[in-house]
């Protein structure tokens, strides 16, 4: 079982617009309410095509019961750990060209206590996947810590943070770095203090990573599709899948993931579902996911160093 843990979830808002207005009084075409937080969007992905999955989050305030109420009558599985605090609410600004804007809430103070609960009940499945910001209490060395101890029990561990958190991750001098990280191309360059502007500048990045001790990374390229550089293949895997129509790039990221660990062989084929994946929740109006055509057409094959980062 895949269990994902979002240390610092939100109800989040979307609301559809023909075009954002700063400083002037904008009218919504549609809005829509969604339980979310990387590892939520996970999760909900994941349960949509039939794999096995827990939701791990702080449960906090009116906002955190109704986060849970709504994860648990789409039917998934939820292990929620009470907080003192209330869990955030999102806002996002969709506008009829694809473009996004989010205002994020920073969320609740974690306790000590509570930050020690929530690793613990990260412990529940084999693969566990550490998904998101982290709220006031929660420390990025502790969760370093804890990917560490995951590392040192057996399980398979994946990380998709950025900032701060993913350095603390990657620089861990106990030991125990995660199997998989999931940076974007500009997350990829800020954690290494490099600048990315081909494929081949991300493949070697990706690598450096390799060298410290992590076994795959998977990097997602926006417009120019995604990278896959794993330990266990011969050469780095460049794709791309087609898209009809953008019409909300929030929680692609998110779905692409999902994607990759819905095929747990790794690989080509992984690689693919993630492309799939992710393709469908641009096209989706919300960060829900529908779910994706099996037969849709991506494109798969080494990558050539000089394509460039679009």
């Amino acid at each position: 079982m895949i269990v994902t843990v979002t240390p610092n979830p939100s109800l989040d808002r979307t609301l559809h617009l023909p075009r954002l207005e700063p400083g002037a009084v904008n009218r919504a075409t549609a809005t829509m309410t969604e339980p979310s937080g990387k590892g939520v969007n996970v999760a909900l992905a994941l349960h949509g095509v039939g794999v096995e999955v827990c939701a791990v989050l702080p449960v906090g305030g009116s906002v955190g019961r109704e986060i849970r109420s709504a994860l648990e009558q789409l039917g998934l599985d939820v292990v929620g750990v009470p907080i003192e605090g209330d869990v955030r609410s999102n806002v996002s600004l969709v506008e009829a060209d694809g473009r996004s804007t989010k205002v994020n809430e920073p969320g609740p103070a974690l306790s000590d206590d509570e930050v020690d609960a929530l690793c613990a009940a990260a412990r529940a499945g084999d693969r566990v996947l550490w998904a998101g910001s982290l709220p006031a209490g929660f420390a990025p060395s502790r969760l370093a810590r804890a990917v560490a101890e995951a590392r040192a029990a057996g399980r398979w561990v994946a990380v998709d943070a950025s900032g701060p958190v993913l350095a603390a991750v990657l620089d861990n001098d106990r030991g125990g770095l995660p199997h998989l990280v999931k940076p974007n191309a500009d997350e990829l360059a800020e954690v290494l203090g490099v600048e990315l502007h081909t494929v081949g500048d991300v493949e070697a990045a990706a690598r450096t990573l390799l060298g410290r001790g992590v076994r795959t990374v998977l990097v997602s390229l926006g417009g120019a599709g995604a990278l896959l550089v794993d330990a266990g293949l011969p050469e780095a895997l460049h794709g791309a899948a087609p898209v009809r129509r953008v019409v909300n790039t929030v929680g692609a990221g998110d779905a692409f993931l999902a994607g990759y660990l819905a095929e747990p062989d790794g690989g080509a084929e992984a690689l693919a579902s993630a492309l799939r994946f992710g393709a469908t929740a641009v096209e989706h109006d919300g960060t829900l996911l529908g779910v994706p055509d099996p037969r849709r057409s991506v494109r798969i094959g080494p990558a050539r160093a000089d394509t460039p980062l679009t």
